[in-house]
């Protein structure tokens, strides 16, 4: 595991950050849960790619493979997608199009996204997959607390193992810019495999164009891959995985959303297991 770093978020952010979150809360929340019973449920015997598991993330040693990282998710990410983290995130939202019956959000984290994409569309089957059984955790008593049902999947975005053309949208929020360009394009590929003719995938990351610009924005959080993030082009990775109709919307400012569908070819060889078979008990390797 890397070293953490004298970041400038640790430095001068950090301090005046802590006066506004409620540690109090946070450690009541930390000490409540049964950890390793908790995580049991989820976690899978799976390899973590190395970029995942040699780097801190947000100034936390052990990255996302911690209680720490999962309890202060939350607290942290209101503040920094201003104005308002949830009016942020609708703008992910409001760019699908038609009523998607199986959504499949990738690097769902503590599920902020998978939950309003379960409230967008009621009658569809939500699924949030992640690296961090931690996260996990608390996704899923976010889901229980709003009455919602979600399955929660331990996984790898760049190989999820559910069948072919399984789904009709795939979003991914707030991933792309924590991991390298390789793996940012791996995880368009494996959305286009995942989806049915016709299906979208949205990205929703911090504004590229905006990133490139104003450098000192990458400093403040400790995260080890944004300027090549900032660098690359989302558009570009979805077009080489097959993508059409790509297009980036900026969104206050910082932000970017990005939907791509995948274009009509031939559907015959479209048979995705049903429901009951590929939701309930999906084909993991």
């Amino acid at each position: 595991m890397a070293v953490r770093k004298d970041t400038i978020f640790e430095r001068f952010l950090g301090p005046v950050m802590r006066l506004f979150l409620d540690e109090a809360e946070m450690r009541r929340l930390h000490e409540s849960i049964d950890w390793e019973r908790e995580i049991a449920q989820f976690q899978r015997d799976i390899e973590y790619p190395s970029y995942y598991i040699s780097q801190n993330f947000h100034g936390i040693e052990g990255g996302y493979l911690t209680a720490d990282a999962a309890v202060s998710y939350d607290p942290i990410t209101q503040y920094v997608l201003p104005p308002n983290e949830t009016l942020v995130r609708q703008g992910a939202i409001d760019a699908i199009s038609g009523q998607p019956r199986r959504i499949l959000d990738l690097g769902c984290g503590t599920g902020s996204m998978t939950l309003m994409l379960q409230q967008a569309f009621p009658e569809a089957e939500v699924i949030g997959l992640d690296l961090s059984p931690y996260m996990l955790c608390i996704a899923q008593r976010k889901a229980q607390a709003a009455g919602l049902e979600i399955q929660w999947v331990h996984g790898n975005a760049e190989k999820t193992d559910f069948p072919d053309a399984a789904f009709d949208l795939v979003t991914a929020s707030l991933l792309y810019h924590e991991t390298p360009p390789r793996v940012a394009q791996a995880i368009a590929r494996e959305s286009f495999r995942l989806l049915k003719t016709g299906g979208e995938f949205i990205v929703f990351d911090g504004n590229q164009k905006t990133l490139r610009h104003t450098e000192w924005l990458t400093d403040i959080f400790e995260e080890p891959y944004i300027r090549d993030y900032a660098k690359g082009s989302v558009d570009a990775w979805m077009g080489a995985a097959g993508f059409g109709a790509v297009r980036t919307e900026e969104h206050w400012w910082v932000n970017q959303v990005t939907r791509g569908v995948k274009p009509i070819a031939n559907s015959a060889s479209e048979s995705p297991s049903s429901t009951a078979e590929w939701v309930q008990q999906p084909s993991f390797a």
